[in-house]
């Protein structure tokens, strides 16, 4: 059964923050969505007459292996597959990795339009193929013994959590996996057995040129596990590219690259802390997946590229997809501003917030482009935690530079919320629980107001907002006003 949300959460979560009960009840949410999500694809596979009897066959090994993997856990061998399917400690953390949920999402989406489409058919085989990976990246993790053939498509074969396997052929290719004492053996034909060593949490060592061990960040506090820095699962961005504004396409790191990441990672939990205590506990509860990406388009003069772009996606939990930080700072502020995105997102699917039509039709000066009601609610709420961020971070800095810094970030950043407020508040679109989600936005914003700021940040700031909204209005009016009619 999926959670309910009490009122004090919705408060919470309303002022950008929420108790580590909270979070844990948005997880769990999400934990359980999971979990049906993926008995769905199941079944649909099952049903599906665009599933071959052999990949429907290899499913329910697959599935076997994971009701195997857990008994060996937990308790007798031989139950039959509950509801929701394998949920216990063994398998759970392999069955909720955030990308998985991408996977289940692609799946769900080709088994409805695979049927009598030999590409559809070809993108379903290979995404039934990469389940099986997972669940042999599971069973091992797990310490089942098994044997398995797995397939190779585009030249890798992903163990989610393991690493990668590379072959020379870019057509499916067979690999039998053999798992015993936290070894895995892997043979393809006319190549040499790669045998791959498992470490604890993620990755695993091989002598091989033809691996690529995962790669995983240390826990953002003492305690808690490492943050896989997932640059192989072939499900880390949206099919056929990137679907997002200003979002580049996915990056496979180098040493060089991981080194740089690890660099900006060491300090970003101390960069947290300064904007609140809460901003860090938020970032260890819910963060479980980073996914790297390219730089974003466009280049400075000297030829390299100083954007930065992050995203996350509803279906992946968890996940924050970025570009490479430039440092800690940096590295936080990106974290907080998807982490909101991500807990907007879940309370969107335990509550209905708002009954808009999704016309793109509101002004919000992060964006040159109209906004549907719900990209201008995401966007003020994260916004709106930024503010939160650096106005407390602002209060507690010593040295005056970074001080007036952070007061500049704040201004800028509470002024864009101020902008888009009263068509947030004022929409009759609302329903009785986003009136009270959205008034109590308006109340911590209020709230932020009645510290004093240096006047000049905030008359630059207010000053940025008429500009970009005149702008706005020159190259938008006449089409919102057609979009109303």
């Amino acid at each position: 059964m999926l959670p309910s949300l009490p009122d004090h959460a919705l408060t919470e979560l309303g002022r950008t923050g929420g108790s580590p009960e909270t979070l844990a009840l948005l997880a769990r949410d999400q934990d359980t969505r999971r979990l049906l999500v993926l008995r769905a694809v199941l079944d649909g596979a099952t049903a599906s007459p665009a599933c071959s009897p052999g990949a429907r066959q290899r499913l329910r090994e697959d599935w076997a292996l994971l009701e195997e993997a857990e008994a060996a856990r937990t308790g007798p061998r031989g139950r039959a597959p509950s509801t929701a399917g394998p949920s216990g400690p063994a398998v759970r953390t392999g069955l909720l990795q955030p990308l998985l949920g991408s996977w289940a999402q692609r799946v769900l989406h080709t088994l409805e339009a695979a049927d009598g489409d030999p590409r559809g058919q070809r993108d379903l085989a290979a995404g039934l193929d990469h389940f099986g990976a997972v669940t042999a990246a599971i069973a091992a993790r797990a310490g089942t013994p098994f044997a398995v053939r797995l397939t190779a498509h585009a030249g890798t074969l992903v163990l989610p959590s393991v690493g990668a396997l590379h072959t020379d052929d870019p057509g499916p290719t067979p690999v039998d996996t053999v798992c015993r004492g936290g070894r895995l053996t892997l043979r393809r034909p006319g190549a040499a057995d790669v045998v791959v060593h498992l470490e604890d949490g993620v990755g695993a060592w091989s002598g091989s040129r033809a691996w690529t061990s995962a790669y995983a960040l240390p826990g953002l506090l003492p305690g808690t596990g490492p943050v896989p820095l997932d640059d192989l699962d072939p499900y880390r961005t949206v099919h056929g590219g990137p679907h997002y504004y200003g979002l580049s396409g996915p990056v496979t790191l180098d040493d060089a690259a991981r080194k740089h990441w690890l660099q900006a990672w060491t300090g970003t939990a101390t960069a947290l802390r300064l904007g609140g205590e809460g901003r860090l506990t938020e970032a260890a509860a819910l963060l479980r997946c980073l996914v790297p990406l390219a730089a974003p388009p466009g280049q400075s003069p000297d030829g390299r590229s100083h954007g930065a772009c992050s995203a996350t996606r509803p279906e992946a939990f968890g996940a924050v997809l970025s570009s490479t930080p430039p440092n800690a700072t940096a590295f936080a502020t990106t974290l907080v501003h998807e982490l909101q995105h991500a807990k907007l997102a879940v309370l969107g699917m335990m509550v209905t917030l708002h009954h808009s039509d999704g016309r793109a039709r509101y002004f919000a000066p992060w964006r040159p482009e109209p906004r549907p009601y719900e990209g201008l609610l995401q966007g003020a709420y994260a916004h709106l935690a930024l503010a939160d961020y650096f106005q407390r971070r602002a209060l507690g800095e010593a040295d005056a530079a970074r001080r007036d810094e952070a007061w500049g970030r704040f201004a800028g950043y509470h002024a864009k919320v101020t902008a888009a407020l009263p068509a947030l508040v004022g929409s009759d679109d609302l329903t009785p629980r986003g009136r009270q989600f959205v008034e109590v936005m308006v109340d911590t914003h209020e709230r932020m107001a009645a510290i004093t700021v240096p006047r000049a940040h905030v008359v630059r700031a207010r000053e940025y907002v008429r500009a970009a909204r005149r702008l706005w209005v020159q190259r938008h009016a006449v089409d919102v006003r057609r979009s109303r009619e």
